[in-house]
């Protein structure tokens, strides 16, 4: 899989503030396929870094009291310059959480919310065309196998989204899927760019975050796999445009996120 073009809201990295980060590589190897390590440099500190096909594509580390984060998972988007998009986040209404601050070997990174308090990370790597973490849809169009292939955003305010994301990172709304009571299922990007979407969190129900989904070789597969490891099936799996399937899963620890993949697989 080529790295994706590093522009502006590219995701490049997934983190997950575990309690037990034991428990948390187990699982997610068994259900995602990742090879857990732990990361090379004794500067981060016993930081985990779960890889597939050799590329690493989303970090474990505990959580702890001192450390800056925020339960479940956080998606990483990247920027060319953290204070200065740190600085946008906070004129157009949102909060910057923790930083700006360097991670070393890795880049400058600062934890912020939107103005509906939705967490996100920003992320101008030192090595801007290094990531392959997230990888192209449609599914099946390239290698991507336990990574990152689509992100989502249940919001309460929909066009404040659109408002500020689109002041932030360029982003415009690329179509819609029409959900009926549930409104609808907005498309985000920007030229080659087309990272996931954006919906109402008070009209679906869902809880206001980012989420991201991990493409999986078999849909059914996977889904038996985490409740055969102790998680739970939320949602799905529920057909997607071009043949494949979506869930929504908690892992033992209840931190949600997206599976994505073909049903029945050879």
């Amino acid at each position: 899989m080529r790295p994706m073009p590093i522009s502006e809201g590219t995701p490049v990295w997934f983190e997950l503030n575990a309690g037990d980060p034991d428990a948390a590589q187990a699982f997610y190897e068994a259900v995602a396929g990742w090879h857990v390590a732990p990361s090379p440099m004794p500067e981060h500190g016993g930081y985990r870094i779960g890889a597939a096909d050799g590329h690493p594509v989303a970090g474990i580390r505990q959580t702890t009291p001192e450390a800056p984060g925020f339960p479940g998972w956080a998606v990483y988007l990247a920027t060319r310059d953290v204070d200065a998009a740190a600085g946008r986040v906070v004129e157009l209404g949102g909060r910057v959480r923790f930083g700006p601050v360097d991670i070393p070997h890795v880049g400058r990174f600062a934890m912020v919310s939107d103005p509906q308090d939705v967490v996100f990370a920003l992320l101008a790597a030192t090595d801007p065309g290094e990531s392959r973490a997230f990888g192209p849809v449609p599914l099946g169009t390239q290698p991507t196998l336990g990574h990152g292939v689509w992100i989502e955003l249940a919001t309460p305010d929909p066009a404040g989204a659109f408002a500020f994301y689109g002041a932030l990172f360029g982003w415009e709304k690329l179509g819609a899927m029409p959900m009926g009571a549930m409104g609808e299922y907005a498309f985000i990007g920007r030229g080659d760019l087309r990272p996931g979407a954006v919906m109402s969190s008070a009209a679906t129900g869902a809880p206001a975050r980012w989420n991201w989904y991990i493409h999986v070789a078999d849909i059914d597969a996977a889904l038996a796999t985490v409740r055969d490891s102790g998680g739970t099936v939320l949602q799905g799996p529920g057909p997607i445009p071009g043949g494949s399937y979506s869930a929504n899963i908690a892992d033992p620890a209840g931190n949600r996120l997206g599976l994505a993949g073909p049903r029945n697989a050879a």
